[in-house]
């Protein structure tokens, strides 16, 4: 997820903040043979063909990867828009060079080990982290929000951990691993949590709080650098947003902008919160660790933890109040009915986990997953 690209790389705008911020979003896609679905290493193939074709694509930490990144968008429809035209023009250019690509959060079929990119930075990472970059393959979604100041970046932070394992939850797609259920929705953020940099973000009291700890990271090489922050949110180092990166690439673009919606309307109402003064709560670490397994194993279908109270609650009730408690920010931005029908939705025909789940139920082949999988990532 990110491993090795330099982070934040939506678009930097040149629009002054308001009370509407811009949204950016970033996939990560995987490419396999078609026959087999075993992960090829075709991506920088598939980034010079689209780069042909007028779209940018770039490198991740595996050859087996691509990753696709939006305009500064200001709606939901022009973030659709873009996505379609990413996904369609990644899989165009799969196909060309003898791939198919995938929006899935790890691979279904798996070889030994994954061939790292070959650039200074990769090889590094590679050489470093030894089998935990090695069998990587994993893809995230990754929102960018835009927020005025880097401190206002670490409140937002502060104020969006109790919300992260619903968002999770949400987005779950990667139940299948190794050509079984793995019995997780969320597989990728039990493989990604290897990774020292990983995971819910710290409570900071301050951006200089923040800088301090990555700085602490940095010397003593538990990261190579700033890029390696790989907390589910962290801020930018080069334009003016966060980043929330908690999220297993969703399995369709209509999940993908239900999720970005979802996180693009939660910093709007903690810059909300924020101005009038109020401080995010700090979390049990137990809590907070129970949260995230409990959504990445029952994903969307199961139950969930309410962080403020440590209770036990169906994790579509939980995302039923996230959307309550930010319905403002959703109508603010002309959104809320479009959420309200396309949770709606999600829960009736369930997200990526459970299609993938139901499909190698069906008939116990790995070929009708990939299949399927390969379906709805250009739906």
């Amino acid at each position: 997820m990110s491993n090795g690209s330099a982070p934040n790389k939506i678009g930097k705008s040149s629009r002054r903040l308001d009370s509407v911020p811009t949204v950016g979003v970033e996939e990560e896609l995987l490419l396999v043979d078609p026959g087999s679905g075993h992960p090829v290493p075709k991506g920088a193939d598939v980034v010079r063909v689209a780069k042909a074709a007028g779209l940018e694509f770039s490198m991740e930490l595996t050859q087996c990867q691509v990753e696709t990144v939006s305009p500064v968008c200001t709606t939901a429809a022009q973030l659709r828009n873009s996505l379609v035209e990413h996904r369609r023009g990644a899989a165009t250019a799969a196909s060309s060079v003898g791939a198919t690509v995938l929006a899935v959060a790890v691979p279904p079929v798996v070889p030994h080990e994954f061939p790292i990119t070959d650039t200074p930075r990769y090889r590094k990472i590679g050489e470093r982290f030894g089998a935990i970059a090695h069998e990587q393959g994993i893809c995230g979604a990754h929102v960018h929000v835009e927020v005025p100041d880097r401190e206002t970046g670490v409140a937002v932070s502060n104020h969006l951990r109790p919300w992260l394992p619903m968002l999770l939850a949400l987005t779950a797609n990667s139940a299948i691993y190794r050509g079984v259920d793995t019995g997780h929705a969320s597989w990728r953020s039990v493989l990604w949590s290897r990774w020292p940099s990983a995971g819910p973000p710290p409570y900071f009291e301050s951006a200089s709080h923040y800088d301090r700890i990555v700085a602490m990271m940095c010397e003593s090489g538990v990261m190579v650098d700033v890029g390696q922050v790989y907390w589910d949110v962290r801020l930018s180092e080069n334009f003016p947003t966060v980043e929330i990166r908690c999220s297993d690439v969703p399995s369709t673009v209509d999940e993908t902008v239900l999720h970005a919606t979802l996180v693009r309307a939660a910093v709007m109402t903690a810059l909300a919160e924020i101005e009038k003064g109020d401080v995010a709560k700090q979390l049990a670490p137990e809590i907070v660790r129970a949260a995230y397994w409990k959504a990445a194993h029952d994903g969307l279908s199961g139950d969930g933890i309410d962080m403020a109270t440590g209770d036990t609650v169906s994790a579509i009730v939980l995302l039923r109040r996230l959307v309550e408690r930010i319905r403002p920010a959703l109508e603010k931005l002309g959104e809320y009915e479009q959420v309200v029908t396309a949770l709606r939705d999600v829960h009736a025909h369930g997200n990526g986990a459970t299609t993938q789940i139901r499909t190698l139920r069906r008939r116990n082949k790995i070929a009708d997953v990939l299949a399927e999988v390969a379906r709805r990532t250009v739906s």
